[in-house]
């Protein structure tokens, strides 16, 4: 598998993490049903099963590259889900660590 493959499996996996931590948020704070946590939580697990499908062989590194690409897509759905507009440092400091997290990608597998 690829980096891009990776990149595909990282996006999806941040959604699901997200949309499984706002179903939580939304319950106790925005006072929502306590229904929201069942679908939270079928997210969460398909989020933990998403990181399972990165091309690396060890967890450590699959979760900092996943890092950088969580806060890109946090702040997209910040604005998509959530009608806010990320600010410039938003985005200035999320592209730093997309970079990062492209740079752990691309790097030569580790040895065991």
């Amino acid at each position: 598998m690829g980096v891009f493959s990776s990149f595909g499996i990282y996006v999806l996996a941040a959604v699901a993490e997200i949309a499984g931590c706002f179903a939580f948020w939304a319950w106790l704070r925005l006072d929502r049903s306590v229904l929201w946590l069942m679908p939270g939580g079928i997210a969460l697990a398909l989020f933990a099963y998403l990181l399972t499908r990165v091309d690396t062989d060890f967890a450590g590194r699959a979760y900092a590259a996943y890092g950088g690409i969580y806060i890109v897509t946090s702040l997209v759905w910040l604005w998509a889900v959530e009608g806010q507009f990320p600010t410039r440092w938003d985005v200035i400091g999320a592209t730093f660590c997309l970079v990062g997290a492209a740079i752990i990608l691309a790097g030569p597998p580790l040895q065991r």
